[in-house]
């Protein structure tokens, strides 16, 4: 396999990514592979995390989907994990979301 097909992971989920976001260039991946497959990690803006996970994760879930396409199109697992940046605001489940509004 040629050295651009290993980044086309990558390249693909920043192309996705980038096009979301509303601050693209705080974009930034990383790509490591182990013997489970390739792993490629997402950094983006704290302001932009809720539109990369999207509601109830669908829009994270959308593109790990996609990842995985690509993945068996290469003959590899590929999977994706979203770094929350630090001073995120965590919430917990069962949260009642509904109380300020």
């Amino acid at each position: 396999m040629a050295e651009e097909d290993l980044r086309e992971d990558q390249a693909f989920i920043e192309y996705i990514v980038r096009a979301i976001v509303d601050i693209p260039d705080k974009v930034r991946t990383e790509r490591t592979i182990d013997e489970r497959g390739v792993l490629i990690t997402l950094y983006v803006d704290p302001s932009d995390m809720g539109k990369v996970i999207g509601k109830e994760g669908r829009t994270a879930k959308a593109i790990r989907s996609l990842l995985k396409v690509l993945g068996a199109k290469n003959q590899a697992r590929v999977t994706m994990k979203i770094v929350e940046p630090e001073g995120g605001k965590p919430v917990s489940i069962g949260e009642d979301l509904t109380e300020d509004l």
